[in-house]
């Protein structure tokens, strides 16, 4: 359906006449009356108002509104979940018999939509070293019809080469698709970079608080608006209202949030990296990550909110820096107010084999920080008493 204009302040005006309330209300009704058969004809043939919630409801309008213009997109589509918004934006641009070209580095499940349903869908995929622009761009053959890489890697933080890999996917004809959940519009517009989809897990950081599961696809061409939208309607991707609705609640306050818990991990990450018994941090503002120079320039000197690092000792040492540390929640998530620690051995890379994992560096002592919008001091004085754990139990 056609999405209302949203005002300068981005809200949608969901009343007519002379005023508009200030907060979108929640409406989550899954049917739309109509005044009878000429009506309910009219609105399927010009696209305009609402008949039945999979098809669109306000919510989900007035949420997309709001990432569209953060992403500087013609339009895009909210989704149930981020790994939906992923799905989405394969299938929207593959067919049977293209081939697709990943990033070595994605997020588990990424993973394994490409190495277990993709295939069985005739689709090819081929992988590189997305950090490694000339090379990726070298990995692609005929019959490539798009690229996926991540602006960050999930989870050991990757910074992908960007516009090189652009230009290359421009000259073959492949659309390029960009998640950019971990870097988010706040530090770059990925679609002013040469991207032609990004996506988004809304789950995290823009939406903020652990309470919803959304994801975006927003796209650069208006003429591809259309058929994404139907196809997300027909495999039935449409999110819940009211996720739609806390999450564009959750989206007042994400820059105000971002640079709160972006601060606090750049100092977090520059005090656990002088920890005894720390093998290796890994956070692109560091002048250490192999990445650095690329993560300036592609984001302006923003880090992000996330880093990770490795502690030595396996998984007891992993344990026991856990247990150390109950304040920060142990849990398979980020973009949360609150700080969380994720192992992702034991969560988004357990389905690769112990030899697939040790090639992207994960082990047992690998975590992933997403910081939150604590005390630095308190999160700096858990930190030390995990880590000081995790030696002790070495």
């Amino acid at each position: 359906m056609t999405r209302p204009p949203a005002d300068p302040l981005g809200r949608l005006p969901f009343a007519t006449g002379r005023s508009a309330p200030l907060v979108s209300p929640l409406l989550p009704s899954v049917v739309w009356k109509a005044a009878g058969p000429d009506d309910l004809d009219a609105l399927y043939a010009e696209g305009s108002g609402y008949t039945y919630a999979r098809e669109g409801h306000p919510n989900a309008d007035a949420l997309g509104a709001r990432i569209d213009a953060l992403e500087g997109a013609a339009g895009g589509i909210v989704t149930g979940s981020g790994m939906a918004a992923v799905t989405l934006a394969l299938l929207g641009t593959l067919r049977a018999g293209d081939r697709l070209l990943a990033a070595e580095r994605l997020y588990g499940r990424s993973m394994r939509l490409l190495a277990e349903v993709l295939p069985g869908m005739g689709i090819a995929v081929d992988r590189a070293d997305a950090t490694q622009g000339d090379a990726f761009a070298a990995a692609l053959r005929p019959g490539t019809r798009a690229i996926l890489i991540e602006t960050v890697s999930n989870p050991d933080l990757r910074v992908a080469d960007l516009d090189p890999i652009a230009a290359a996917a421009r000259k073959a004809g492949a659309a390029l698709i960009v998640d950019a959940t971990f870097s988010t519009p706040r530090a770059i517009r990925v679609l002013g970079r040469g991207a032609d989809v990004v996506v988004q897990s809304v789950t995290k950081l823009m939406a903020g608080h652990s309470d919803v599961t959304l994801g975006y696809v927003g796209l650069r061409d208006p003429a591809r608006i259309a058929p994404m939208r139907a196809l997300a309607v027909t495999l039935g991707l449409t999110p819940s209202p009211f996720d739609c609705w806390l999450a564009e609640r959750g989206l007042l306050t994400f820059a105000l949030r971002h640079d709160r818990a972006e601060a606090t991990a750049r100092m977090l990450a520059d005090a656990v990296a002088g920890m005894a018994g720390v093998v290796r941090v890994l956070y692109p503002g560091r002048p250490d990550h192999p990445d650095h120079a690329r993560a300036e320039a592609l984001f302006g000197g923003r880090g992000g909110a996330l880093f990770s690092f490795e502690v030595a000792g396996g998984r007891a040492a992993a344990n026991a820096l856990v247990a150390a540390m109950p304040e920060v929640a142990f849990a398979p998530t980020l973009g949360d107010v609150a700080t969380t620690l994720s192992h992702p051995a034991t969560s988004s890379h357990r389905a690769l084999t112990p030899e697939g994992r040790a090639a992207l560096g994960l082990s047992e002592g690998f975590f992933r920080v997403s910081v939150g919008i604590e005390e630095p001091e308190a999160l700096h004085a858990a930190f030390a008493r995990g880590i000081a754990a995790a030696v002790a139990a070495t």
